[in-house]
């Protein structure tokens, strides 16, 4: 994965005609970082887990990504994440820069108690490298705003209160309203100031949808309310 992002940031840096020294410091991370996470499942048993966090830039702020609970996960995975997230918060002109992150644990396999306990021995472990003012993860696949509670709990152990730790939290913990909708939200809007540009209305395109979790089901909703044709997904 992280092959297929570099291959493609070179393709753009080759229409901006970026210097090579600019592209080498662009293309390497400032920091990655792996944990181990040593947990007791329910059944009385130590299970192992393995976490990452891969901080690519801040130059223009806060790096801000995803948190995700998946057993494909690894540093190959964090890395091209985190770097497409400096890409798209520089694109769309937010004061962030880019970082993300996971645990290759399966939630589908693990109680609710145990999702806890291994996501706040990644806090406790990360706890140096995360905060409101450098690196503010949120959800991402298999999290959810009940994940982002315990992240800014644990957090707030050792730094104090500090809800700004994490995005997309529950409402009665600071959450914002319609996070649930929001990445799906900026895809319909992505497109819809790239049919302004070809002179293109809603009514004149069709659409398939890639994936169908929380991102795409609500692009979808949102792009179908606007008038264009939804033909697969």
């Amino acid at each position: 994965m992280l092959e297929d992002a570099n291959y493609y940031f070179q393709k753009a840096a080759d229409v901006l005609n970026l210097p090579d020294r600019l592209r080498e410091i662009l293309l390497a991370p400032i920091r990655v970082v792996k944990v181990d996470l040593v947990i007791d499942d329910d059944a009385g048993k130590l299970q192992h887990y393995q976490g990452f966090r891969v901080q690519h830039n801040k130059a223009r702020g806060p790096m801000k990504g995803g948190l995700r609970f998946h057993p494909s996960m690894d540093e190959d995975h964090a890395a091209a994440l985190a770097s497409l997230m400096t890409w798209k918060t520089a694109v769309v002109d937010v004061p962030f820069g880019g970082a993300k992150g996971g645990i290759n644990c399966d939630p589908t396999k693990m109680s609710e108690r145990e999702l806890n306990e291994v996501t706040r021995r990644f806090v406790e472990q990360t706890k140096e490298i995360i905060g409101p003012t450098t690196d503010i993860p949120a959800p991402d696949v298999n999290t959810n705003a009940m994940v982002m509670g315990w992240i800014m709990d644990e957090y707030s152990k050792y730094a104090g209160f500090s809800p700004g730790v994490v995005t997309g939290k529950p409402l009665h913990l600071f959450g914002s309203e319609g996070r649930d909708e929001a990445t799906g939200r900026g895809v319909m809007v992505v497109l819809d100031e790239a049919l302004k540009d070809r002179g293109k209305s809603w009514q004149d395109i069709r659409v398939a949808v890639q994936g169908f979790g929380n991102v795409g089901a609500n692009a979808a909703r949102l792009i179908a309310e606007q008038g264009a044709k939804i033909v697969a997904i």
